[in-house]
């Protein structure tokens, strides 16, 4: 019998662009042929970027290297085996790219691609502007000297001492990045505290670069080659982290008083700039009788959950230095939590729900206070207000807390970083 005729590698690789992550894999292990074309697309990075997101978590019923990938595509969920350090045992404080950032053990960052299990160390914990490195008598780091100030004040003269483990529990609050680190060239900026500050490291950095004087930040945004900084009270600076000397400018003055809601900044569909306001109500689960005293209610951590009780969004008029809060996103869809804040359009997206919301839990005082907590993750249905789960039952360990992930498969050019 003649062998029939193969596809050309051209024409595979793009159907295979066009396809989803675990399509994409499952297409390049059909043949040789076809797992030719599937290689090909990932080492040149011309596979489908715009992924529909993921949520990232671990589990109890997998392996400490192991992680859950639950596809809103697909409502199902994966397991992916991670390089060490163990999963399990980071914390994960930014996701962009189909990168995370995580904090291990030892309180120092890595950037980690999961789909390709890829991983980059960052500049040590140590040269950030706070931090000082403890030796013992053998000339190891054993602790973290961790000083109370920003630009603007001192809060303490008197530093913070902690264990290796713990300087990420009061340090890290959210971290980012401007591209691909697959493509090479790129910059990571940190929230970190006290007090919420900026610094930020370029690819091959061996340090940590602080940019003060103002804190309290709650987001960032890469936009046009610029950093787009907001605070806990709606300002907007911008940064050009690629000059020579960094330059900032105030982009939006402040449009609220009081540090109640979490603020996003995220780029429209249209390329336009949204401003989201989050705000919590704080329950109890498996409410006992209404005379239970206040003390008593805080002595029972494991009752506290916090839940999304609303979301509104504004549109930045750049123009009149203002926002505008608008009733609808349309076809639109948010992501928010520890990722890159998102905004996809449902057209492209049918899986989705237009006008929605798709939030996890990134309350940095709510998630390392009380970490055996459940999370507060769902889709918000920006119409009536309400929330509803992701799926039933619950999939994910509490902590470390899930992300949302668009899943990469272009491996890194390895030629990029040197």
């Amino acid at each position: 019998m003649e062998k029939s005729p193969e596809m050309p590698q051209d024409i595979l690789r793009r159907i295979f662009a066009t396809l989803e992550i675990p399509d994409l894999v499952r297409a390049g292990s059909v043949c040789t042929s076809w797992h030719a074309a599937y290689t090909s697309l990932c080492n040149t990075g011309n596979c489908r970027l715009q992924q529909t997101p993921c949520l990232l978590y671990t589990s109890e019923s997998t392996d400490a290297r192991e992680a859950g990938l639950y596809s809103l595509a697909e409502k199902k969920a994966y397991t992916l085996t991670l390089p060490d350090p163990p999963i399990c045992s980071r914390y994960i404080i930014g996701s962009s790219y189909g990168w995370i950032i995580t904090a291990d053990e030892r309180s120092e960052l890595h950037l980690l691609n999961p789909i390709t299990g890829e991983q980059i160390a960052l500049p040590s914990v140590t040269t950030i502007e706070q931090v000082k490195p403890v030796f013992d008598n053998k000339g190891v780091v054993c602790k973290y000297e961790y000083w109370w100030y920003t630009g603007e004040d001192v809060i303490s003269d008197t530093p913070s001492v902690y264990p290796l483990s713990e300087l990420r529990d009061v340090l890290f609050c959210k971290a980012f990045l401007s591209s691909d680190p697959s493509t090479g060239g790129y910059f990571v900026v940190l929230i970190h505290n006290p007090r919420c500050q900026l610094s930020f490291a370029r690819a091959g950095n061996d340090k940590w670069t602080w940019l003060p004087p103002h804190s309290f930040y709650e987001d960032c945004l890469f936009k046009e080659g610029l950093l787009y900084a907001c605070t806990k009270i709606g300002e907007i600076h911008t940064f050009n982290l690629g000059a020579l000397s960094v330059t900032q400018k105030v982009f939006l003055d402040e449009v609220k008083d009081l540090y109640f809601e979490r603020i996003y900044i995220v780029k429209g569909s249209c390329g336009e700039l949204l401003q989201i306001w989050r705000s919590d109500a704080v329950l109890r689960v498996d409410d006992e009788d209404e005379s239970d005293s206040d003390l008593e209610l805080e002595l029972d951590r494991d009752k506290h959950v916090c839940n999304t009780s609303t979301v509104t969004v504004h549109k930045v008029e750049p123009a009149s230095k203002k926002i505008v809060e608008i009733s609808s996103l349309g076809q639109n869809v948010l992501f928010l939590g520890h990722n890159q804040s998102l905004c996809l359009h449902a057209e492209e997206y049918p899986q989705l729900k237009a006008n929605h919301v798709y939030f996890t839990d990134d309350d940095y005082m709510y998630t390392t206070g009380f970490k055996n907590n459940r999370r507060d993750i769902g889709v918000f249905d920006l119409e009536n207000n309400s929330s509803e789960e992701i799926t039933t039952p619950q999939l994910w360990c509490n902590w470390p807390t899930p992300v949302w992930l668009i899943p990469n498969p272009r491996r890194m050019n390895l030629a990029s970083h040197n």
